[in-house]
């Protein structure tokens, strides 16, 4: 029986295929929710969506509601990506991920879902420009990018991991520069990434020749300060002169309340995206 409901809550969106036919999942992989009716395969001891990745789909669709073309840069095993195609129902979702594994398990996901057919999984190096056709344009990009270079900390146990969080294949530089490169008009670049690194980040944005045109923090527990921030940017060209050095600051969004439980603000950023209340 497919559940629907959690203490009077529906899940919304559609029953994805995989549902009415679940799949035996190996002993070394999860089947996890993640928007709606979506699933997502995970290894056990891999790398995991996070929050992080939630907040970076969520803000990158809040703020292009009506995106009929999705990129999502270095996309790992899918979660950015699969919550816009939720979000975005209408959109073509194109992502881009070199690790063998995290494109199988995304492929995996993607059949699950029913999304074949809207959502493309390229296979490769995002910087590489036989990634995308010559002119493919975007009106939302999205990057979770990883946070530290080589060497700045302990790299972790499962490759997979230290892809995800070490700047193997690209840094926020790399990111800013290729979701510029193929911005269609008035199209906006959304992704996270530290507080404390934020000068890196605003030199990357204008290297790109981009504007980051509003940032919101995140503050995972109430009274501490905001670790992560998400940040959108627009092409510099697409603005009017006198806002290009203009930045809306948002109030901080919060996770968790001091004592512990889910902060009502991000509790509806849950649902916005699908999962239970």
């Amino acid at each position: 029986m497919i559940e629907t409901h959690f203490k009077g809550w529906a899940k919304p969106g559609p029953i994805p295929p995989g549902a009415l036919d679940p799949p035996e999942v190996p002993p070394d992989e999860t089947l996890d929710a993640i928007s709606g009716h979506f699933r997502i395969f995970q290894l056990r001891q891999g790398h995991r969506f996070s929050t992080d990745d939630v907040l970076t789909a969520w803000y990158g669709t809040s703020w292009a509601p009506s995106a009929s073309r999705v990129l999502d840069l270095g996309s790992g095993i899918g979660s950015v990506g699969l919550i816009a195609a939720w979000r975005l129902p209408a959109a073509h979702v194109v992502t881009i991920e070199v690790q063998d594994e995290s494109v199988r398990l995304a492929r995996k996901s993607a059949a699950y879902n029913g999304l074949e057919s809207r959502y493309d999984i390229r296979h490769g190096d995002f910087r590489e420009p036989q990634m995308m056709a010559r002119g493919e344009t975007f009106d939302l990009v999205l990057g979770s990018p990883p946070y530290f270079p080589l060497g700045t900390g302990i790299e972790g146990d499962h490759p997979q991991k230290v892809a995800c969080r070490f700047e193997l294949r690209g840094d926020i530089a790399d990111y800013a520069r290729i979701a510029a490169g193929r911005l269609a008009p008035g199209g906006v670049f959304a992704c996270v990434f530290p507080e404390d690194q934020r000068g890196r980040l605003e030199v990357a944005a204008r290297a790109a020749e981009t504007v980051v045109i509003r940032r919101r923090p995140i503050v995972f527990r109430e009274g501490e300060p905001p670790l992560v921030g998400l940040f959108l940017m627009m092409r510099a060209t697409d603005l009017p002169v006198a806002h290009r050095d203009r930045t809306w600051v948002e109030p901080p969004l919060i996770i968790r309340t001091a004592g512990g439980s889910v902060h009502p603000e991000y509790a509806a950023v849950k649902l916005a995206v699908g999962f239970p209340p």
